[in-house]
């Protein structure tokens, strides 16, 4: 299912985070925000997932206004790994990711296959079925990322929505995040703060700055010295990687970027 945002403000605390942006999240595709911090990445995802209301414009879920449809409607079709993870649960990890199915539940039902079965896939899927019985409260902070990624996927939703998702992880745990992102397929939009991570796993970037969309376009167009300089504020070169043939930005951190352009 397509995601369209059509020239979307957001303002809050009498400050516009998000002016005017712009940009589609193909069906089946990974569509990666990037951008420095404070430029609107989370607060635009946020509206997305409908922890925030435009000011103005409109997300459109598969051509309907996503603020349009029931709480329940939009959850069995969108599902999100936030920043903001709310406090410790005295759960245990199987129970977390059960909560992933409450979408299709009426009220008191139990566990039916379905359910027992799409939170087995999600535990296995993100490493964590040996785990399914210990208590959310004493995981690490990485296995607990990999536990509310495995809630959302048992939420079985079209899109996927993830604010950071390789926060806390292992190099190697995020590699395997990445490889199931690629291997889900499913509408996804997702901010990255690791610009070679965005580059290996996207399908198409949105580079915002200041609230607005700067560059969009595959990640090869869109990560340019240019870009690095300007928006980020490096100096940088961007080569193949060695071993996937990827863009690899190589990073100067002995020199400051040049100040053209900058804001």
């Amino acid at each position: 299912m397509r995601i369209d945002i059509e020239d979307l403000h957001v303002s809050y605390a009498r400050r516009t985070v998000v002016a005017g942006a712009r940009l589609v999240a193909a069906e089946g595709e990974i569509t990666g925000l990037v951008g420095p911090n404070g430029s609107g990445k989370s607060t635009l995802l946020r509206t997305v997932y409908r922890h925030l209301r435009p000011t103005a414009g409109r997300v459109l879920l598969g051509g309907t206004d996503l603020h349009t449809l029931s709480p329940l409607r939009s959850a069995r079709h969108v599902a999100a790994l936030p920043q903001e993870r709310g406090g410790d649960f005295e759960l245990t990890v199987r129970e977390i990711v059960a909560m992933g199915r409450i979408p299709y539940k009426r009220p008191f039902a139990g566990e039916d296959d379905t359910d027992r079965e799409s939170v087995a896939r999600a535990l296995a899927g993100v490493g964590m079925s040996a785990a399914a019985d210990r208590r959310f409260t004493t995981l690490s902070g990485g296995e607990r990322q990999r536990v509310l990624l495995a809630r959302a996927f048992a939420q079985d939703p079209e899109v996927l929505v993830l604010d950071e998702p390789t926060n806390h992880l292992d190099v190697r745990h995020q590699v395997d995040l990445l490889v199931l992102l690629r291997a889900q397929r499913r509408t996804t939009l997702v901010s990255l703060h690791d610009l070679n991570a965005a580059a290996s796993v996207c399908d198409r970037l949105h580079v915002l700055h200041d609230g607005a969309v700067v560059a969009s376009g595959p990640p090869r167009a869109v990560l340019t010295p240019e870009v690095m300089a300007e928006v980020f504020g490096v100096r940088a070169a961007v080569v193949d990687h060695p071993l996937t043939g990827d863009p690899l930005i190589a990073f100067d951190h002995r020199t400051p970027a040049p100040q053209i352009g900058r804001r």
